[in-house]
């Protein structure tokens, strides 16, 4: 979302703002100065009489109307009272958009949203809300089953959180060959926590024969690791003192516990992130260019319905971007190391063999079926994914 007009209407209802006040002020301190300076006259020993004071009074109301406090304010204060009508309707606008516009009346399969709601609620561990969900949803019995899948892995954050790490260490080590398949130190990290409550504790002798049951067999690939590890039994008890008090951040719990779902994700063949939430954040970023297209395309909301693709281009961040697949618009086929994407001098792509179709083997230009751009098919080049 661009958030650039809000702050330049804030930034002028600012600027409006301090100018009135500073305006204010510098009116407010002629009309003190003036009742002041009168003031000091009505004090003077030659001003005793009645007559006198009120000659002083008259001039002094004479100067206040000359300086005009109203007439002076009037323009600050009704450049400021516009600037602050617009700014709701900026923020209105902005935070408060017709989303219907770039609806689509699409055909969804209530079955499989169901199914992606409910087992949201399970990923995140609303375990109580996913069986309301599934119950009044009339969601088959099989999508309860990812509860049983993501209840253990929400017990053994759990006990992390307490500092228990003894179910957290079972799975990793019934799961240790899958994990290193997938490259993964996590039963390591595990234990090098373990290594550091033990050593906190002040039992030197027990932390050390830990060391020796668990954390050795990791020696050929981690050895500086278990270096370090092997320096911190000197400073048994009093750790949070020693060069190594960075093993004592909470930090290390928090990652080690993201790791540690990443990759029970990970083998039950689940992404880290819910569908659902990737889908949702990917629309929001989405959505404000084809709002924008659709409030350029009023009136022709038909053919917005019928359109076979985006008709603008929509930029995803990266973590949105899961594959490297391109299908050629023209082919309507996925590309190949045979037959490769190409950029073309517009910006657009298509598939080596359409294009090698439509300029009839580079004997000539042709139109790019995006947009009017005559293309040379020498220039374009091939991209790797």
């Amino acid at each position: 979302m661009d958030l650039n007009p809000i702050k330049d209407a804030f930034d002028r209802v600012a600027k409006k703002q301090k100018m009135s006040g500073s305006k204010t002020q510098e009116v407010v301190a002629q009309m003190i100065q003036e009742i002041e300076n009168s003031l000091e006259i009505i004090k003077a020993e030659h001003f005793g009489s009645e007559v006198d004071c009120k000659s002083v009074f008259g001039e002094l109301k004479k100067k206040l109307l000359e300086i005009a406090p109203l007439s002076q304010l009037e323009g600050t204060q009704k450049e400021l009272n516009i600037a602050l009508s617009k700014y709701p309707k900026q923020l209105e606008k902005s935070f408060i958009p017709d989303i219907s516009k770039a609806y689509r009346n699409i055909d969804f399969d209530a079955h499989t949203v169901n199914q992606i709601i409910a087992g949201h609620f399970y990923r995140q561990g609303l375990f109580d809300v996913g069986d309301c969900f599934i119950n009044e949803a009339n969601v088959p019995e099989s999508t309860a089953a990812m509860k049983s899948l993501f209840s253990e892995m929400y017990m053994i954050l759990e006990a992390m959180k307490n500092k228990n790490l003894e179910p957290a260490l079972n799975w990793a080590a019934a799961n240790s060959n899958k994990l290193k398949e997938n490259g993964s130190d996590l039963l390591l990290k595990l234990h090098c926590l373990q290594f550091v409550e033990i050593l906190q504790g002040g039992s030197r002798s027990k932390a050390l024969s830990y060391v020796r049951t668990h954390i050795s067999p990791f020696g050929a690939n981690h050895f500086s690791e278990i270096q370090k590890l092997m320096a911190c039994l000197l400073w048994s008890g009093r750790l949070h003192h020693s060069p190594y008090s960075d093993l004592l951040s909470p930090t290390n719990w928090n990652v080690v516990a993201e790791e540690l779902t990443r990759q029970f994700c990970n083998l039950l063949g689940q992404s880290f992130d819910s569908p659902l939430s990737v889908t949702v954040a990917a629309g929001f970023q989405g959505l404000p260019p084809l709002l924008k297209f659709m409030n350029v395309m009023a009136g022709k909301k038909h053919e917005w319905q019928s359109m076979k693709q985006l008709p603008v281009p929509v930029e995803l961040d990266r973590e949105f971007q899961f594959h490297s697949i391109f299908v050629c618009p023209v082919l309507k086929e996925q590309s190949t190391d045979e037959n490769p994407p190409m950029l073309m001098q517009c910006g657009h792509v298509l598939c080596k063999q359409s294009i090698n179709k439509m300029s009839k083997n580079g004997s000539k230009t042709f139109k790019c079926p995006y947009c009017p751009s005559d293309i040379d098919s020498t220039q374009c080049r091939q991209l790797h994914f």
